[in-house]
């Protein structure tokens, strides 16, 4: 057997190709501007504590719906007279952590039924795949109802109900990488020269499959940020009077007929910016990671 056909096909991962990563991105200003926009907002909801001008539950009855630029108040505040700008930065905690931790372990119970389900060829791997397209038959809102009623209405409730309606998704990702990738002769060749299933599974086709995975669960966060806000719009993810960008929505929604448009305007912007971030990203690392440039 050729040595060519021993050498790995994993990407290189040292600090050149790391550097030749970070040139392709930074040169598509999309995925940079994406990239920027998630570091700032994620460094502004940790820091909200400290940042934040007003304690986000305390109201100034006298100022209610007050518009942007109110002394003091630079976004206005609410029908409530909370300040808008401190309740959008303790907003993105629930917010971002309620999508970006589930979507990371859907990301990691993918890998491990992926893997499986496409690298070997039994009944187990088969009832890994049928227990996935079970999966995809739940619409995502009736879960979240069921899980609400059973659980609660609050971040678990929405935590798993992303977690089950992004794994689905994403296993299929992986599932027809390791697919595409199990016959190559890279492996084969890897195979033949005493190498184990675990090693064949993990350093092998692993680097080659995981790429498609961060690419596709960066943009899947984004839609599940929506998703999200939807659940806590529909009264069943956040509770006040904790702040949330989606119940910060539904709070505005029913004092626009009072021309007070900027309470539900402001935290809906917040909400389109930070999806439109992740997805400008998501597809940046498309292209910048993408083995066939």
């Amino acid at each position: 057997m050729s040595a060519a056909l021993l050498e790995r096909s994993a990407p290189d991962v040292g600090s050149g190709a790391w550097r030749r990563v970070w040139r392709r991105l930074a040169a598509n200003r999309l995925a940079l501007a994406g990239l920027v926009i998630i570091l700032l907002v994620l460094a502004a909801s940790a820091a909200a504590p400290w940042i934040a001008p007003f304690d986000p539950n305390a109201a100034t009855p006298m100022l209610r719906n007050a518009v942007p630029g109110t002394e003091g108040h630079l976004l206005g505040l609410d029908a409530q007279g909370r300040d808008i700008l401190s309740r959008v930065l303790w907003g993105g905690r629930p917010a971002l952590l309620s999508s970006i931790i589930p979507v990371a372990v859907s990301v990691l119970l993918a890998l491990a039924a992926g893997l499986l389900a496409g690298y070997f060829r039994n009944r187990w791997s088969a009832l890994i795949m049928r227990v996935i397209d079970v999966l995809f038959a739940f619409p995502m809102v009736l879960l979240a109802i069921g899980l609400a009623t059973a659980l609660g209405p609050g971040a678990w409730a929405v935590g798993l109900t992303i977690v089950f309606s992004a794994t689905p998704y994403l296993t299929r990702v992986v599932y027809a990488g390791v697919r595409a990738e199990r016959e190559k002769d890279y492996v084969e060749a890897a195979r033949a020269s005493g190498a184990t299933t675990v090693d064949l599974l993990l350093r092998e086709i692993l680097p080659n499959v995981v790429t498609a995975v961060a690419v596709y669960g960066t943009t899947l966060v984004g839609g599940m940020i929506v998703f999200q806000a939807g659940l806590s719009f529909l009264g069943l993810g956040t509770q006040p009077p904790h702040a949330d960008w989606g119940r910060m929505v539904a709070e505005g929604a029913q004092v626009l007929v009072l021309g007070a448009a900027h309470v539900a305007t402001i935290p809906a912007l917040v909400i389109v910016v930070v999806a439109l971030a992740f997805n400008w990203l998501g597809n940046g690392l498309r292209d910048v990671l993408d083995p066939r440039d």
